[in-house]
C-alpha cells in the first residue's frame, strides 16, 4: 500500500472521501481560448464541438475524508489523453467519435481549498493546484451559492438552481491530470454519487477583479450554463499519480 507523510500524518492510498455534497456548472468555451488558458500543461482540449470546449466549475464540501473537512472549488477542462494522436478533422460529429476512440480526461486548471493540510496533501500526492482562498459555501437554501475571494479580492460569485432528480449511477471511474512545477501527472478516480439533480442551464455567474475572473471573461463567462448538477452525497477514492 501506497503512503505519504504530510505534515507528520501518514496518508495511505487510496484517499477515501466518505461525505461530500457538491455542485457543477458546464460551459461551452471557444476551444482556441481555452487552449491558451492550459497551454502550459502541454495538453490540448477536446473540441466537443467544432471550435467548442467544455469548461466546468465546481465547488464542493468535504465533510468526512482522509484529508479532513474542507470547502473547495475547482476550474477544469475535458482535454485528449496525451498519447490520443492527432484529434479528427472538424465535424459536427468529430467530438463524439474523439471521445469514444480516444478517451478524455479533466485536466484541473485551479483548485484552491480553505485548508492548509488538503492543499499541502493534494500538491504533494498528486500535483493538484491547490491553494488556499475564503471560500464561502451556503448549500443548505434551495439554490446553491459559492463566493470565492483570493488574496482579498472577489473570484466569483456562482449560484446554482437545482435540477431534475437524475436516476442513481454506479461507480464512475475518472483521469484527472495536472500540471505542478513542470511536471504532468494523472490520477485516476472513483466516484459515487448520490441524490443528484441535473438541468439544462441553472447558473448565475458574477466575476469579480482576480485574475482568474479575467482568464474566465476571456472563456466568455459569465454566459448561460450548458449543463449543471447537483450532488447530496458523494463518495470517492483517489489513487496514486503517475
Amino acid at each position: 500500500m501506497a503512503s505519504h507523510q504530510i505534515q507528520g500524518r501518514r496518508i495511505d492510498l487510496p484517499v477515501e472521501i466518505r461525505d461530500a455534497t457538491a455542485c457543477t456548472a458546464m460551459y461551452l468555451v471557444r476551444a482556441d481560448a481555452a487552449r491558451a488558458v492550459i497551454a502550459y500543461s502541454g495538453l490540448d482540449v477536446t473540441e466537443v464541438l467544432p471550435g467548442k470546449a467544455l469548461c466546468t466549475l465546481m465547488f464542493a464540501e468535504y465533510r468526512e475524508s482522509d484529508l479532513d473537512s474542507y470547502h473547495e472549488f475547482g476550474v477544469a477542462f475535458l482535454v485528449r489523453p496525451p498519447d490520443a494522436g492527432p484529434p479528427p478533422r472538424r465535424s459536427l460529429r468529430a467530438g463524439l467519435t474523439d471521445l469514444r476512440t480516444a478517451g478524455s480526461g479533466v485536466f484541473v486548471h485551479w483548485l484552491p481549498v480553505d485548508q492548509v493540510f488538503t492543499m499541502a496533501a493534494g500538491r504533494e500526492i498528486w500535483g493538484f493546484p491547490k491553494e488556499l482562498a475564503d471560500i464561502d459555501l451556503r448549500l443548505s437554501s434551495p439554490y446553491k451559492r459559492c463566493v470565492v475571494r483570493r488574496d482579498g479580492r472577489l473570484v466569483l460569485d456562482i449560484l446554482i438552481r437545482p435540477g431534475l432528480p437524475v436516476p442513481p449511477r454506479q461507480v464512475v471511474p475518472l483521469h484527472a491530470y495536472t500540471q505542478l512545477d513542470g511536471v504532468t501527472r494523472r490520477t485516476t478516480w472513483t466516484m459515487k454519487p448520490s441524490g443528484v439533480r441535473a438541468r439544462p442551464g441553472g447558473a448565475l455567474i458574477r466575476l469579480g477583479n482576480h485574475p482568474i475572473a479575467k482568464e474566465l471573461s476571456e472563456l466568455g463567462l459569465p454566459k448561460h450554463a450548458l449543463l449543471t448538477a447537483t450532488i447530496a452525497h458523494l463518495r470517492m477514492s483517489f489513487g496514486p499519480a503517475v
